[in-house]
């Protein structure tokens, strides 16, 4: 045996059981690392303005609080309103659901010639074997929900302070950072950082003004049509058509067409048209207007990154993958030489003349059309 094996293959071995050690370490993190990444992009979007009311005199730590304080009022907000919205229906759907049960018997009866009353049907659930066992089933996973909910609790906990701390300490964050690279890079990495706030904050801006305009013009015929809770439907569709990818504009018009279906269902269709005539108007004339100064991504792009962010992490990347692609693309940007395009017909999807008979032809189009 040759005397360097014995010390190639410790080597091996040690370098396999780091490699195995920095793997579960890795996955036993990874939910702390998705929350610091969330954080840091919640960090990006809230610079603007911590920045503008820091260069107005204020401790960049109470600036940081007050504009978290301020989305935490306004996400309660939100809540609270769909809260008291869906509290309020489902109120009234409990104090109406004797007579739809009374109207569904009468329709069987009638239809099918039998003879069901509601106390019998009643007393028949109220003592069937697989209500117990349901209700057995969910005294028994009370314990799950409450730990998840207490997760959750947690992972916002989380979020928020690493928030805090990446927006508070943010020039303090990006010395430390420069300070580990040579001259020429700092530069880059400044641009960089600057470009991903610009980016994540014009994001940001952009889909908070779509979603006001999206809020009132839903309002508006929420109100003509009568619905009751426009106001909360409203903030309802503003927010999430903007804020959910892909699926947040059929989400949002989901919940509105619901409850105008229980005052009219013409109702509802009328709903179900506006809401695709304004996702068009919103998508061709809206949109390209708000986000060419912000976020100028090709639709595409934004499309094909979504759906990536989403496979990588799901619905977090899902809400972060259009302003790191953003910022990606403005980075590359910068670098990325350019040069003139040539004056060629196949730039612009036509075929170039080949050969004299197409030049024939041409000229006797040409002719033709100044007849």
């Amino acid at each position: 045996m040759p005397r360097w094996l014995p010390r190639a293959m410790v080597v091996a071995l040690a370098l396999l059981a780091c490699f195995q050690l920095a793997s579960w370490a890795f996955h036993q993190l990874v939910g702390l690392l998705i929350n610091i990444l969330i954080a840091f992009f919640l960090a990006l979007a809230i610079e603007p303005a911590v920045a503008r009311l820091s260069a107005r005199g204020m401790r960049r730590g109470l600036a940081t609080g007050l504009v978290l304080l301020g989305i935490a009022v306004a996400v309660a907000g939100f809540f609270a309103l769909l809260g008291s919205m869906l509290a309020d229906q489902i109120t009234t759907m409990v104090a109406n659901f004797p007579s739809y049960v009374d109207s569904v018997i009468g329709w069987v009866n009638r239809t099918f010639r039998t003879d069901f009353s509601r106390v019998e049907i009643q007393q028949s659930v109220l003592h069937s074997d697989w209500l117990q066992k349901y209700v057995k089933n969910s005294a028994g996973g009370v314990l799950d929900v409450s730990a998840t909910v207490l997760g959750g609790l947690f992972q916002l906990l989380t979020v928020v302070l690493f928030s805090f701390y990446f927006a508070a300490d943010g020039p303090r964050l990006r010395r430390a950072l420069c300070s580990v690279l040579p001259p020429n890079r700092q530069a880059e990495v400044l641009r960089a950082w600057e470009l991903a706030v610009a980016k994540t904050g014009g994001y940001l801006y952009s889909r908070a003004l779509m979603a006001l305009i999206s809020g009132i013009a839903h309002y508006v015929l929420l109100e003509i049509l009568g619905v009751p809770y426009a106001p909360a439907l409203a903030i309802w569709v503003g927010f999430v058509s903007q804020f959910i990818p892909t699926i947040g504009t059929y989400l949002a018009g989901a919940l509105p067409m619901l409850i105008a279906f229980t005052v009219d269902p013409w109702y509802a269709v009328w709903v179900l048209g506006f809401v695709v005539v304004y996702q068009q108007f919103e998508n061709y004339v809206l949109q390209p207007r708000i986000t060419a100064r912000t976020v100028d991504i090709h639709p595409a792009v934004a499309f094909g990154s979504v759906i990536a962010g989403t496979a990588l992490l799901g619905a977090v990347g899902a809400l972060i993958a259009i302003p790191a692609t953003a910022t990606l693309q403005g980075f590359l940007g910068a670098y990325v030489k350019r040069y003139d395009v040539a004056d060629d017909p196949r730039v612009h999807g036509r075929r170039p003349d080949d050969g004299p008979r197409s030049s024939a032809l041409a000229r006797l189009l040409r002719a033709l059309r100044e007849r």
